[in-house]
């Protein structure tokens, strides 16, 4: 079995060669394609050892990414960004899991991804991303590309972390490739979802609440990578917190429930929800304070899903730390400091200063 790696580059001297000797000890050759570098990328990639190409630009992602496959010769092809790293796993064993299922099929591998909150501490969230391409398979669409054709996607015990969101934002550059997307493909939901996403990330809160509303309309429940997508929604929604907005949360609370309801993701948006809700009117809507306390309670209960995607901690020390907040300000002293202490042993540092404040 032969397995290449093969990647997409420019200005990467940052992070190149550890993403390179990370996946080196899994493939047979390394495959990089250069798209018009001026730093040391270049020079990088060769001392490391890999076979370097030259591709011109021409603003669309899969016609690179293709161009790059186009070079391999490898029985799979594990696709990779600069800033992406994948963690130690031994090449035998990654062998025999690819030999595990017949026919055409995508591996999916477990992407943790960091980025910046706004108080300056760091994030991490969960996605399974399919990266292991059999021969022959190749991208679609120029932004945000996808494989093109219908494939099972099978979870390899992969995991990869991901560091690109801390040094740089690249919504302002993705944003005119997505607008002409969502406008070339009016009914396409996930480019609705992409446009959403990015503008929500450039804090264009309303205009990505158009997005989102066209996603939500557009996709469909089996489809993997909705389920992100309905709880950046309702956050979209909460965040801009008139009162239309919080009765639209309220519906897609009540809607997306019985599908949702097992994931910790969309527990701990909906326990925000109540929260709001309640102190948008607190003797109208004085009745839902009890759902603040099962919303967090289900997330412990659910623990932490990674492969379900996510952010880290919704399935126990954000949702303990919330859950402290809530028995804070009830007066339930006792049980706020039980979960603050939970919090904190998982070393969530919003949790260790509340603590204090009991001192």
């Amino acid at each position: 079995m032969k397995i290449n790696l093969v990647m997409i580059v420019k200005n990467e001297e940052r992070s190149l060669e550890k993403c390179l000797k990370s996946a080196k000890p899994l493939v047979d050759r390394m495959i990089v394609v250069d798209t018009g570098s001026y730093d040391r990328t270049r020079e990088i990639a060769e001392k490391m050892g890999a076979e370097l190409y030259s591709f011109t630009w021409i603003n669309d992602f899969s016609a690179a990414k293709n161009f790059a496959l186009d070079q391999s010769d490898g029985d799979w092809n594990l696709i990779l960004d600069a800033d992406e790293y994948v963690r130690p796993y031994r090449r035998r064993n990654l062998e025999k899991a690819l030999s595990g299922h017949k026919g055409t099929w995508l591996g999916g591998m477990l992407w943790y991804n960091s980025y910046p909150e706004e108080d300056g501490g760091v994030s991490i969230s969960t996605s399974v991303l399919p990266r292991l391409f059999p021969r022959g398979v190749r991208y679609t669409g120029r932004i945000h590309e996808q494989p093109d054709g219908e494939y099972p996607c099978y979870r390899l015990p992969l995991e990869v972390d991901h560091d690109g969101y801390l040094y740089t934002d690249k919504g302002e550059r993705n944003l005119p490739y997505l607008l002409q997307e969502a406008e070339d493909h009016p009914k396409d939901a996930y480019y609705q979802y992409q446009l959403a996403s990015t503008l929500r990330n450039l804090k264009r809160l309303e205009e990505s609440l158009l997005y989102f509303r066209g996603f939500y309309r557009l996709s469909e429940r089996e489809w993997a990578w909705r389920s992100e997508g309905v709880v950046l929604y309702l956050y979209t929604l909460l965040d801009i917190g008139t009162a239309e907005c919080l009765n639209e949360a309220g519906a897609v609370v009540e809607r997306e429930e019985p599908v949702l309801g097992a994931w910790p993701d969309f527990c701990f948006v909906c326990g925000l929800f109540y929260m709001k809700r309640v102190l948008s009117d607190v003797e109208r809507y004085i009745g839902l304070l009890p759902r603040i306390e099962y919303c967090y309670k289900r997330c412990l209960e659910l623990g932490e899903r990674p492969e379900l995607g996510g952010v880290v901690g919704t399935g126990s020390f954000k949702a303990a730390y919330n859950l402290g907040a809530w028995y804070e300000v009830s007066g339930q002293k006792e049980l706020a400091l039980r979960y603050y202490r939970q919090a904190s042993q998982a070393g969530y540092e919003p949790a260790r200063e509340r603590l204090k404040e009991y001192r």
